[in-house]
């Protein structure tokens, strides 16, 4: 499991919101590609569950849980900062995880 990831079980009611796009800076920060025009489901959520991507190379399996930092807006992107992931590396190596 990558860090700032922990095994977890998807929730019955789970839908799909987004996915990772890349890494955004140096300290870990992350961009997202919401599925929808109005992102305000993720900056309420500080968990996120993660699912590999469906292309690609996958740096995990199964589900995992991303505890959020902090979500913001800048401009017209949605990016986040997570526990555990504190590096551009580790952003990069979330690339194409389904939340």
């Amino acid at each position: 499991m990558l860090p700032g990831l922990e095994p977890a079980e998807l929730p019955a009611d789970a839908i799909e919101v987004g996915r990772i796009a890349d890494a955004w800076g140096i300290k870990g920060w992350f961009k997202v590609l919401a599925h929808s025009a109005s992102p305000e489901a993720l900056f309420s959520s500080k968990r996120w569950y993660l699912q590999p991507s469906e292309r690609g190379a996958k740096t995990f399996s199964g589900t995992a849980l991303l505890r959020v930092r902090e979500a913001k807006e800048p401009s017209d992107t949605v990016v986040a900062h997570a526990q555990g992931v504190d590096a551009r590396a580790a952003a990069e190596a979330l690339r194409g995880a389904r939340l």
